[in-house]
């Protein structure tokens, strides 16, 4: 199992009432990456956290960490803050796209394996607020021409339910889905964050083989919530027998990306925060793979419930 984390959490981060843990630099959060027990794979926030390609990849060798993806951050600029993908401005939508476009040269030049992007900003906070129409139009065309660049670095997108809009364009991975469908670019695929799919009110082991079925590639994003809100918290401390789910059927598809941790330790030690989310993790890795799982999918097919609920509490709750 390969883990990694958005160092973006390692810094300071802010919610709308506090701030938390201090500012660092790349090299800072890199550095403590390299602390981390369970960890080597690196997510790093592009433009926000990087510089020039030589500069970067110094560091991470020097540090011997890995990538594991370039996020795409089109919400964070004072003129995307009422959305950047689905505007009714071109010219906005022209630049969220540019910053795509150059996470993907980043990307290849850093040799990343893909890019990442949440749009965040793209949605609506109250009713008769957009045009649905061209909004969805406008996220079609955006995202096809991001897509069409550079296809050899692949685009996830990472739908979420709501915030920073109280409703996200992009609030479910079913909705992802349709846009990627409606794009038709078969390098792009689905970044399925745990907490963002338990948000939505989705089953996450049900939406990675969907995702996966239906043509697409997945990345995963680990952490738990109490699915009112996306709090990112360490992985398993809410739906532990949804996070064996999930990776029991990434087991099934022979998942071989970076499982990255968007959690966030707020009032927690940053270092201990993180090794207790790797640990519980790489426990529920090793677990899935102890089980049978060629027993576990023909009791299924058998529609054996009661002998299925029997194998869920010896072999995972172990009770």
């Amino acid at each position: 199992m390969k883990q990694s984390v958005i160092i973006a959490f390692l810094g300071r981060t802010q919610d709308r009432f506090c701030e938390y843990n201090s500012p660092k630099t790349t090299f800072e959060k890199l550095q403590m990456v390299q602390q981390i027990k369970g960890f080597d794979g690196v997510e790093m926030v592009y433009p926000h956290e990087t510089s020039s390609p030589e500069e970067i990849n110094g560091m991470m060798k020097e540090l011997g960490l890995n990538w594991a993806a370039i996020n795409a951050n089109v919400k964070k600029d004072p003129k995307f803050i009422p959305g950047s993908l689905s505007r009714p401005i071109k010219a906005i939508r022209d630049e969220a796209v540019t910053i795509i476009k150059r996470a993907k040269d980043f990307a290849k030049a850093v040799g990343a394996p893909h890019v990442t992007c949440c749009p965040l900003s793209d949605g609506y906070d109250m009713l008769f607020q957009v045009d649905y129409q061209s909004a969805w139009k406008n996220m079609i065309e955006t995202v096809g021409e991001a897509a069409d660049y550079l296809p050899e670095i692949p685009l996830f997108l990472e739908p979420k339910y709501s915030e920073v809009r109280v409703h996200c364009q992009l609030d479910s991975t079913a909705k992802a889905l349709l846009l990627l469908k409606e794009v038709g670019n078969k390098n792009t695929g689905i970044t399925l964050d745990l907490g963002h799919s338990l948000q939505s009110q989705e089953n996450p082991a049900q939406m990675l083989v969907t995702t996966l079925e239906s043509g697409f590639d997945v990345y995963i994003h680990t952490n738990d919530n109490d699915t009112k809100a996306d709090w990112d918290l360490a992985g398993g401390s809410r739906h532990f027998l949804n996070y064996v789910e999930l990776l029991f059927w990434a087991k099934e598809y022979g998942y071989n990306k970076y499982f990255t941790t968007d959690a966030s330790p707020r009032i927690f030690n940053i270092i201990d925060f993180f090794e207790r989310h790797a640990e519980v993790s790489l426990g529920i890795w090793n677990l899935v793979n102890k089980l049978d799982a060629k027993k576990y999918r023909k009791l299924m097919a058998e529609e054996n419930y009661n002998e299925l609920m029997s194998l869920v509490t010896k072999e995972i709750y172990r009770v």
